[in-house]
């Protein structure tokens, strides 16, 4: 019971004792007390959160990079939460028909065992990214059925690439090779993982235009743990300066992503203001004046943005412009 009594339990009071009654005052629970389940023990330290926080943070930004030069569509992948489960309860929660990637980080110790690893799309994802991929506009039907060997094959690749991501996040806390060993496609099937077993589950959510969907990673938790246990001092290598080769492999990797995506180029000979009723007026042969020399340079907007301006002309019968100046590095 609280030190203090409110002006409501003191009213009570007087009145019972007026009235020759009693009081009972019954203590409410505090609200700093929670419940604790001895039969799934929590594992994990805030400590060590906060470096998975850090991993998958990472991670999250480089898928952010990876689909957008995939589907050439806007991507924005965010880590929305990490969470100790047992792996029945998160299995019972999947769909019969699910996509799942099953890897192995393949760590660089001979001291620890290797690390099996659920990835996990949700079909959201995966029937955007095949739609998407073989000519459609990336839009998702809900279907409760299992894939075809053309969808397997062609999310074969995708995963492989999100599990070779995995690489760069690690490095900073241990050596890994993930390798994708294998594709499940039925989440009641898997028996490389205990029923009662407790899993570190990694959820990251993923924007598509304006879709939102899920990818999930899941790991053991008593062999992450042992391996955590393992983690260099982070310390000791973020006062090391960065490694120039691999930031240029980082650079060279977000290139190559975007180095495909279209972009409208658009040559403007002039610009004038004219009023609707002139518009509905013209005729042919009819003549809009610009407002400018006709031996002037044009300007040429890449994305809406004026980049360069040229020559007007003529290459084997056809349209062409000269470029003179370069405008995107003002």
């Amino acid at each position: 019971m609280a030190d203090a009594l409110s002006q409501e339990q003191i009213d009570a009071m007087l009145n019972s004792a007026f009235s020759g009654g009693t009081l009972t005052v019954i203590e409410e629970p505090s609200a700093g007390i929670k419940e604790y389940d001895f039969r799934s023990p929590k594992k994990f330290t805030k400590e060590r959160i906060k470096i998975l926080d850090s991993i998958f943070d990472s991670y999250a930004r480089l898928l952010s990079s990876y689909f957008t030069g995939l589907l050439r569509l806007y991507c924005k992948v965010t880590l929305a939460s990490i969470e100790e489960q047992r792996y029945y309860e998160w299995n019972n929660a999947l769909p019969d028909y699910v996509m799942m990637g099953m890897l192995d980080l393949q760590l660089d110790s001979d001291e620890l065992e290797d690390l099996t690893t659920i990835l996990q799309l949700s079909n959201s994802i995966t029937f955007i990214m095949i739609d998407r991929l073989l000519g459609g506009r990336g839009e998702y039907k809900d279907s409760d059925r299992d894939f075809t060997e053309i969808e397997v094959s062609i999310m074969e690749s995708i995963l492989k690439s999100m599990v070779a991501m995995m690489r760069e996040p690690w490095e900073g806390y241990m050596d890994v090779r993930p390798v994708l060993q294998g594709i499940e496609t039925n989440s009641r099937v898997i028996s490389s993982i205990g029923y009662d077993d407790t899993m570190i589950i990694v959820v990251l959510e993923i924007v598509i235009s304006e879709t939102k969907t899920l990818v999930t990673v899941s790991m053991p938790a008593l062999a992450l743990d042992e391996i955590m246990q393992k983690f260099t001092d982070k310390s000791v290598r973020s006062s090391k300066k960065p490694d120039a080769n691999r930031e240029k492999e980082r650079k060279d990797n977000i290139l190559n992503n975007i180095t495909y995506t279209d972009l409208d180029v658009t040559a403007i000979l002039g610009e004038v203001d004219i009023d609707m009723q002139d518009v509905i007026n013209l005729q042919i042969n009819d003549i809009i004046p610009l407002g400018k020399n006709i031996a002037s340079n044009i300007v040429i907007n890449v994305g809406g943005e004026k980049w360069f301006d040229g020559k007007l002309g003529t290459v084997n019968n056809k349209k062409a412009v000269k470029i003179e100046t370069i405008y995107r590095g003002a």
